[in-house]
């Protein structure tokens, strides 16, 4: 059966030592297998601490998310900026393998909500100052044992990548640690045949983040499941489907997040809920 885990976000922002002492017994006893673990600021949380708080309640990290908030940028940018992201980066990789996580996750090329119009030439040199931007991190993450999972964003968030075809072609030439993260949310914004798309990612997925289509819990919503999943299990990705959402009560992730209403009765409800309908639909398959 396929490992199901929950980001805190769906709860609180930033995710420290507090919060996941609090969440981390919580989601171990609903039933959850495993946690994705944010990074907004480095030392956000203690790697040891949460490793030995995860193995207390039975739950696995299935991957660590890399923030890129203003000024944290890979592309069309200073190279003190290329030089702080790619500290804050290898911070992320080294968290990641101190917790056990297999995979740092997210928009690792540019601030989110940073777009701009890019002719065919000038994305062309975008994707190679990420390549060559984010290599020297590839290498810190193969030494680690860790993977990268690129994260393509819709189109209000970013200009750089909306789709997997976009993605494939943004890290053609880097090392096997980077690939590429899914996530419904955005692939059911940009791709006009998500379940295609996952085809197309098959060989790069490093991790899953899903939501439904509205950042509601998986189920609640159009997108059809199953074959979502269906196209997973043929793209033989054996890893967590993690739950990606956003509490309305903090003004800074809403607003990053366009969370401008409740998408469920409660975030406990919205993390339940979406818990219960994914371990049916993997429990059928």
């Amino acid at each position: 059966m396929r490992a199901i885990g929950a980001n805190p976000w769906i709860w609180t922002s930033p995710v420290d030592d507090a919060a996941l002492a609090t969440l981390v017994p919580r989601l171990a006893a609903w039933g959850f297998d495993a946690v994705e673990l944010p990074i907004e600021q480095t030392g956000d949380w203690d790697p040891a601490r949460t490793s030995d708080l995860l193995a207390t309640h039975g739950l696995a990290a299935a991957g660590v998310c890399a923030v890129t908030p203003p000024g944290r940028d890979l592309v069309c940018t200073d190279a003190a900026t290329v030089a702080s992201t790619r500290a804050y980066l290898r911070a992320c990789v080294d968290a990641a393998a101190a917790v056990g996580a297999p995979c740092v996750g997210g928009p690792v090329y540019a601030a989110v909500g940073r777009t701009w119009r890019m002719t065919p030439a000038e994305r062309r040199a975008c994707y190679a100052d990420f390549r060559a931007g984010l290599a020297p991190v590839a290498d810190h993450a193969g030494e680690r044992g860790v993977t990268i999972g690129v994260e393509a964003l819709n189109r209000y968030e970013t200009s750089v990548v909306n789709t997997v075809e976009q993605t494939v072609e943004l890290i053609d030439g880097l090392p096997a640690s980077v690939g590429i993260m899914l996530d419904t949310y955005h692939m059911n914004i940009e791709e006009r045949d998500p379940y295609a798309a996952v085809a197309a990612a098959a060989p790069h997925i490093k991790h899953v983040q899903v939501s439904g289509t509205d950042r509601g819990a998986p189920g609640s919503d159009h997108l059809d499941w199953p074959r979502l999943l269906e196209a997973l299990d043929k793209a033989g990705y054996t890893g967590a489907l993690c739950i990606e959402s956003f509490t309305a009560d903090n003004a800074t992730i809403a607003t990053a997040a366009s969370i401008w209403r409740p998408l469920a009765q409660s975030q406990d409800r919205l993390a339940l809920d979406g818990l219960a309908y994914l371990r049916g639909i993997t429990a059928a398959g």
